[in-house]
């Protein structure tokens, strides 16, 4: 095709159907948590047949759009910010499976970002805020020996600071983070023991909030970080 080719590309009727019902989502016309159009109902008002309706309607639930469940109709789905980074999951996860860059291009990305989610956290805390980032860590000591438990007490942690910036985007992308960087932790905290220093260093990170010393706290998280970078590797080969 050459440049000044103005040939009209023919697009398949379940894009067409798609783009319909995701426009009419936006709009709020279908809205969170009400029902989708029977599929009757959606064949007569687009001309189309089934097929064309059904193949738009699994394109949106793939985007989380919309969420089907077998006998039911479908149902718009309630978004929120982490909605949103759950859309590019499947990526980040490949991404970081095979290309290598991308894992220290994260683990940079975190450490920028932890920074900023620390500082804020010590302006910002509560006192309930602080008792809640106690007991998390409570939980993840009597999480000894439990890697999954441990890593989720870890990530619960890391994402009660990013909300308490107030801001849902933060958390959500938080999260998000390291959900991705701990697919490579597990084995590492299995083989290493490394779960007595990552409390110490979280026990740190908590005093200066709870001192509400901005400074400190970046300088403990920035201690925290680098450290515990060390541990997101690519495994060797045989071991993923």
């Amino acid at each position: 095709m050459t440049q000044h080719d103005e040939r009209i590309v023919r697009r398949k009727l379940s894009d067409e159907v798609f783009d319909r019902l995701r426009d009419l989502i936006a709009s709020g016309e279908f809205g969170p948590g009400n029902l989708m159009p029977s599929e009757r109902d959606l064949m007569e008002r687009f001309g189309v047949g089934r097929p064309a309706i059904r193949e738009a309607m699994q394109a949106l639930h793939n985007m989380g759009l919309i969420v089907v469940s077998h006998g039911e109709r479908a149902r718009v789905s309630e978004l929120n910010a982490r909605t949103m980074f759950k859309q590019i999951d499947v990526v980040a996860r490949t991404l970081m499976s095979t290309t290598p860059e991308t894992l220290d291009h994260l683990k940079d990305t975190r450490r920028f970002y932890e920074r900023g989610l620390v500082r804020l956290a010590a302006e910002r805390a509560s006192d309930a805020d602080i008792d809640e980032l106690e007991e998390i860590l409570k939980r993840q000591e009597s999480h000894f020996g439990d890697p999954r438990l441990f890593i989720a007490d870890d990530i619960a942690f890391h994402r009660k600071i990013a909300a308490m910036s107030g801001n849902p985007m933060l958390e959500a992308l938080s999260e998000s983070m390291l959900n991705w960087l701990f697919e490579y932790h597990t084995e590492m905290l299995i083989w290493t023991g490394k779960e007595g220093i990552t409390l110490r260093e979280h026990r740190a990170i908590l005093g200066c909030i709870r001192q509400r010393d901005a400074d400190a706290a970046e300088k403990a998280m920035i201690v925290h970080i680098d450290r515990s970078g060390t541990l997101y590797s690519y495994p060797p080969q045989g071991k993923r």
